[in-house]
């Protein structure tokens, strides 16, 4: 995916990085010790094959002078915090950090070093599998999910960002900065801005069942499954990780309006339909998710509509089911 956002760089820039991260034996000769992998959506990320036979993945915050949302700054110190404690408290797999620099000495951005996950991504290779094979890749990522949400936090909230006592007020503030950031720009949702913040005020009492935070991967679907043989070989992406409510996860998206589809995630969770409480609280999830997919649009510099026309249909659909009214 294209974006504004990925910060690339040379490959004089690039063995630097490496020097600074494995030490100046580990520096490549010559060219073709580079390819950029061009499936993520945000920050750029490279796998550089290291002269001692390795190869890492590198990846690279976005560039100072191109604004991103609220809730993706300072995103890659979390993904690391949220790597290193997925390593300590679950089995899950998922890359080794080796390096993680913020000192913007070499770059002007964050930058941090990890393993490279040997296997096929699951968005990729998705449409190519029979029907069995994507329900038992969708059952590991439920019995994946389940194992990260079973850490406990001490708050609610972003990784980066202050922790609040309760969710109400978390993602309360969550989702009022991506609406702040959408009115900024003078981004078209299609829907007066003014409706989707009543249609949250009307609803955001469902959030007060939630009392005990827990580790939130968010960003678990097809595309940053890397899988192997029928396995989970390693999770990706980390950077949106957050404390709160485990019915926010990707697996669960849309769960009100297609739940069939969800039945190998929930069996891979090991637990049964959502209940008419948790159900509600989907909703307003589904309005979360879909209010990004579009108002990113714009500061991603899509030059395509693609996203957006994926997008905005699954919006209007998030706001009626929260009983919004058109302009």
């Amino acid at each position: 995916m294209e974006s504004i956002t990925k910060f690339r760089q040379s490959d004089a820039v690039l063995r630097a990085l490496i020097e600074r991260a494995y030490g100046e034996a580990a520096v490549p000769v010559g060219h073709g010790f580079v390819t950029e992998m061009a499936h993520g959506w945000f920050n750029v990320a490279y796998r550089l094959d290291l002269a001692d036979g390795r190869s890492v993945v590198l990846k690279i915050a976005p560039p100072p002078g191109v604004e991103v949302m609220t809730y993706e700054r300072d995103m890659m110190a979390g993904e690391v915090a949220a790597l290193r404690l997925i390593r300590e408290h679950t089995g899950v797999p998922v890359p080794e950090v080796h390096h993680y620099d913020d000192t913007h000495e070499l770059v002007d951005a964050d930058w941090f070093a990890m393993s490279f996950v040997e296997g096929d991504n699951l968005g990729v290779i998705k449409q190519s599998l029979a029907p069995d094979e994507q329900a038992a890749y969708l059952r590991l990522m439920g019995s994946a999910t389940r194992d990260l949400n079973a850490i406990p936090g001490a708050g609610f909230g972003r990784f980066s960002a202050d922790l609040h006592p309760t969710w109400r007020e978390a993602f309360g503030r969550i989702l009022e900065d991506i609406v702040a950031d959408g009115e900024r720009r003078g981004v078209d949702l299609g829907w007066d801005y003014a409706e989707v913040r009543r249609v949250v005020a009307d609803h955001e009492h469902h959030l007060d069942a939630v009392r005990r935070p827990v580790f939130c991967e968010w960003d678990l679907w097809d595309s940053n499954m890397i899988v192997r043989d029928g396995r989970l070989a390693g999770i990706i992406d980390h950077e949106r990780a957050f404390w709160g409510d485990p019915i926010m996860e990707a697996g669960l998206v849309r769960w009100v309006a297609d739940p069939e589809s969800k039945r190998p995630f929930l069996e891979g969770y090991g637990r049964g339909p959502l209940t008419d409480a948790e159900a509600a609280r989907r909703r307003l999830y589904d309005l979360h998710l879909f209010l990004i997919m579009v108002i990113e649009t714009v500061y991603r510099g899509h030059t395509t509509t693609d996203q957006l026309d994926m997008a905005r249909p699954l919006l209007d659909e998030a706001m009626e089911a929260l009983g919004a009214h058109r302009r």
